[in-house]
């Protein structure tokens, strides 16, 4: 059995052989139990004129205390992909390395990358999976976009997907954010949004986003300057997925930082 796979599914294979290892297969205690775990929010993600941009915040939760200021939310899915994550930091990181060895192990098998399409659905039966654990409180909604590498449309090759807690998958136009600071986030982002931005303008308006979230929504961390602790932000493009480094973010986020000390109402 675990020297021939069988399917192309890694979760399905998993399943079968251990299913105690898969998030959502694993028994809990009655009751809810959200406020004793880290929660992490916000995620936000841009479709530009070259592919999209994805950026988090820090910070993560716990009841109202801030239990870690650097976490990272924001990761390749593969070579193609992001994923950023929402809710349960624990349960989401793991369904997130989950992920990106389902990607791996279908392209190993079939010799082939899934679709964008195949990836988002892919990923949608993975947080189904974790309803049940979800309807006790440690809820994950993860935030997934890449560039297509087929698109039927040539100048949309950056597609954002979304995802309920229910394993409900959505294609979002233009741009999408996840978390409790969401609402915030895509408040700033409608006013500035406009379609085949440049992948520079994407990556200011994403760390703007997020500094707008963390100036309404306590669970959300801005750009802490004293710690040098920066949003994480990543792009997709033709070229593959990149992550910005740290004298890179830095520059974008002081520089959002200094133009609110002018302008603190944005």
């Amino acid at each position: 059995m675990f020297t021939n796979a069988g399917t192309s599914s890694f979760t399905q294979f998993l399943s079968q052989a251990a299913p105690e290892l898969l998030p959502g297969r694993r028994p809990l205690p009655p009751g809810m139990s959200a406020d004793i775990a880290p929660h992490g929010t916000t995620i936000v993600a841009i479709a530009s004129a070259e592919g999209v941009v994805m950026a988090g915040d820090r910070r993560a939760t716990m009841g109202n205390l801030i239990a870690s200021r650097d976490i990272e939310k924001v990761h390749p899915a593969d070579a193609y992909s992001l994923i950023g994550i929402a809710g349960t930091a624990g349960i989401g990181i793991e369904l997130m390395r989950l992920f990106q060895v389902e990607l791996e192990h279908y392209e190993k098998i079939e010799g082939a990358m899934l679709s964008l399409d195949g990836k988002a659905n892919r990923l949608a039966a993975m947080v189904r999976g974790n309803l049940g654990a979800a309807m006790q409180g440690l809820a994950v909604v993860p935030l997934f976009a890449g560039f297509d590498l087929s698109p039927s449309d040539p100048s949309r090759a950056g597609r954002i997907f979304s995802f309920d807690v229910a394993g409900g998958l959505y294609e979002e136009t233009g741009y999408d954010a996840i978390g409790s600071g969401s609402l915030f986030a895509k408040s700033a982002l409608k006013k500035k949004y406009r379609a085949g931005v440049s992948t520079q303008d994407a990556i200011r308006m994403a760390v703007e986003a997020l500094y707008d979230a963390a100036d309404d929504d306590t669970a959300t961390g801005g750009p802490d300057v004293t710690r040098k602790i920066y949003p994480v932000v990543m792009t997709a493009t033709a070229d593959s997925t990149h992550r910005l480094t740290e004298a890179e973010i830095s520059a974008v986020a002081e520089a959002v930082v200094a133009g609110r000390m002018e302008n603190p109402g944005g």
